[in-house]
């Protein structure tokens, strides 16, 4: 019995010691019932790691692009969440789809791209990931190990006949969950590997970090509220770069 089935226990049994036989045999059963349960579904989150029943039901709901529908994915983390969060008006009425998760790094989102990307037969996908690697979220990640999933991810799409715009990743001085790692100077050079391989493959390269670095390599405080995430402001400064990107990769 672990901490949490015995303080649900407890709470519902008010005073354990004090019942008898009966009513312990039951609570015991009720208390491994329920640990089982949690072991259970710990086990199913723990196989889904790259999260790809998150957007099942949205997916299947979705469907098809028709016939003359110029569908654009968004494929990333919490800053591409957060934008559909902070700023739903830039995806209305607009065959935007957004598949960001929170925390994600490159590994899980190419572990996913089939599922939120290429079976959704998109024009064009916008590819932002990276920092979370740099972050360490679900490991240790050389610049070269981030930039293969990146290109993967890329390969991927001009496979399937998708368009591809590869985004610089946003400025950060510091990560408020993970302090000390420095990440503004490996920001910058996955940038520059991102931006070389984009270059020699005619694919459409984002600059969001030139437009909101501030002389530190970090965020500019107007267009942040944490260092890492982007503010109303933030998103404001960035839909206009995108949105040139995306006419161009329709043409």
């Amino acid at each position: 019995m672990n901490a949490i089935t015995l303080q649900i226990t407890q709470y519902h049994t008010k005073n354990y010691s004090s019942l008898n036989p009966e009513l312990k045999m039951r609570t015991l059963k009720f208390a491994f019932a329920l640990t089982l349960s949690i072991l259970i579904s710990g086990i199913i989150q723990a196989q889904d790691w790259a999260n790809t029943e998150r957007f099942k039901n949205e997916n299947a709901t979705l469907g098809l692009p028709t016939s003359n529908e110029h569908r654009i994915v968004f494929m990333g983390n919490s800053i591409t969440e957060g934008w559909g969060n902070k700023c739903p008006e830039f995806f209305a009425g607009k065959p935007y789809i957004n598949r960001g998760i929170s925390g994600q790094t490159t590994p899980q989102m190419l572990v996913r791209f089939r599922p939120d990307v290429i079976n959704l037969k998109p024009t064009v996908v916008v590819i932002l990931a990276g920092t979370n690697d740099i972050a360490g979220n679900t490991g240790p990640s050389t610049l070269e190990m981030i930039a293969d999933n990146i290109i993967s991810m890329a390969e991927l799409a001009k496979a399937n006949h998708i368009n591809v715009i590869l985004c610089s990743v946003l400025p950060a001085f510091d990560y408020p969950w993970k302090k000390g790692l420095n990440p503004a100077e490996k920001i910058a050079a996955l940038n520059e590997i991102i931006k070389k391989y984009a270059a020699q493959n005619h694919i459409i390269y984002v600059d969001y970090y030139s437009a909101m670095v501030d002389e530190r390599k970090g965020l500019k405080d107007a267009y942040t509220y944490d260092g890492v995430h982007p503010n109303v402001e933030g998103y404001k400064a960035m839909e206009p770069i995108v949105e040139q990107a995306i006419k161009k990769a329709l043409k």
